[in-house]
């Protein structure tokens, strides 16, 4: 055997030596080289096969979003229970909230006859809410002229009704009228310089009309805010 390899050239011999060295280095490295004896840095990104390393082995932080590639994740890949609420998000609950209670403060406030841009609002107890202003339920104590009536009714602030809202409103549950009839603020024709016709509307409902001089009962429609 030995004067077998004698009669070789050094050359094969110095190859089959090296290729032994080879393989035996390789075995080595099989079984002693692992993830701890690689010098962190040393292996870089483009050298691992994609998918080689799950998620949960990367440190909290380590991948930064600008070396993401753009696309490379989208919205169905985020778990969105992770993501806390942005802060427009948060002024526009906030702000909702306070429109709603807003509301319903307001609310509250014109049926507890509050004020409204500091003017008194609401009905008080001897009116009724009716076609958007308070009108009186009872008419007055006394019969007088229409002058006198209209006159009455602008110290308290408010008007005579016309008469097919008085008519309409004599239709309403509990509201009785005057047998003669109750003035309104419609004149219906001139008769003579001082005196005139006034629409008056009876207890039927029906429309009529009386001298500006004669006495009928009345009844006043106050604005809903004062």
């Amino acid at each position: 055997m030995s004067r077998g390899l004698s009669r070789r050239s050094p050359a094969l011999v110095v190859a089959c030596v090296a290729l032994f060295a080879a393989l035996g280095g390789t075995v080595y490295a099989a079984k002693k080289i692992d993830g701890r004896t690689i010098r962190a840095k040393s292996l870089p990104g483009n050298r691992l096969k994609p998918g080689s390393v799950p998620g949960n082995r990367l440190k909290p932080g380590a991948l930064r979003g600008s070396l993401l590639a753009p696309g490379s994740i989208t919205g169905i890949q985020i778990d969105t229970a992770t993501l806390g609420q942005v802060p427009s998000a948060v002024h526009a609950d906030n702000a909702d909230s306070a429109r709603d209670a807003e509301t319903a403060l307001n609310a509250v406030n014109a049926i507890d006859a509050q004020t409204v841009n500091g003017h008194s609002a609401g009905c008080t107890l001897q009116t009724r809410f009716f076609a958007g202003a308070c009108w009186q339920t009872a008419d007055s104590e006394a019969a007088v002229t229409a002058p006198a009536a209209a006159a009455a009714c602008a110290v308290q602030g408010g008007e005579l009704p016309d008469a097919l809202s008085l008519a309409a409103f004599s239709q309403q549950p509990g509201v009785l009228l005057d047998s003669e009839g109750e003035w309104t603020g419609e004149m219906s024709s001139y008769t003579d310089v001082d005196e005139y016709s006034v629409a008056v509307v009876l207890s039927s409902g029906e429309i009529g009309s009386a001298v500006s001089t004669a006495t009928r009962k009345y009844r006043c429609v106050i604005p809903l805010v004062s």
